[in-house]
C-alpha cells in the first residue's frame, strides 16, 4: 500500500470516529443511557481501525516525521489530505473533551441527587477542635 492510500483511509476512519463522537454527544445530552452504551462499542471499534491504519503508516514511514515526508513528496493531494487529518484530529480532541465534561457533570448531578434522596445516616461526632468527624 502506498502512503497516499493509507492517509486517505486514515482520514475516512477519523471522520467515522468524529461522527460516532457526535452521536455520543447527542445521547449524553438526551440522557439516553442505553444508546450511550452501544455507541461506546462503536467508538472502540473505530479506535481499533485507526490504530491498525496508524501501524501501517508507521511501518511505511519508519518513524520519520510525517510533515517532512509529506513535504518531500510534493504531492498536492497528499498535502491536502494531511491538512484535513490535522483538522480532524483537532475536532476529535475538542468533541472528546466536551463529551467527557458532559458525562462528568451528569455523574456529579446524579451523585448529588442520590445524596439528597438517601442521606448519610451515621452518627456524627465532634472532635477536640469542634470539627465534625465522620
Amino acid at each position: 500500500m502506498d502512503l497516499k492510500s493509507i492517509v486517505i483511509n486514515e482520514k475516512r476512519a477519523l471522520e467515522t470516529l468524529l461522527e460516532r463522537l457526535e452521536k455520543q454527544h447527542k445521547f449524553v445530552v438526551k440522557n439516553d443511557v442505553f444508546n450511550m452504551d452501544s455507541i461506546v462499542r462503536d467508538i472502540n471499534e473505530s479506535l481499533r481501525e485507526i490504530a491498525s491504519i496508524e501501524m501501517e503508516r508507521r511501518n511505511l514511514t519508519t518513524g520519520k516525521d510525517m510533515s517532512k515526508i509529506v513535504e518531500e513528496f510534493g504531492d498536492e493531494e497528499l498535502e491536502r489530505e494531511y491538512r484535513e487529518i490535522k483538522k480532524l484530529l483537532h475536532s476529535l480532541e475538542l468533541q472528546k473533551s466536551i463529551n467527557e465534561l458532559l458525562i462528568k457533570q451528569s455523574l456529579s448531578f446524579t451523585n448529588k441527587m442520590l445524596q439528597y434522596i438517601n442521606p448519610d445516616r451515621s452518627v456524627k461526632t465532634y472532635g477536640a477542635y469542634g470539627k465534625m468527624k465522620k
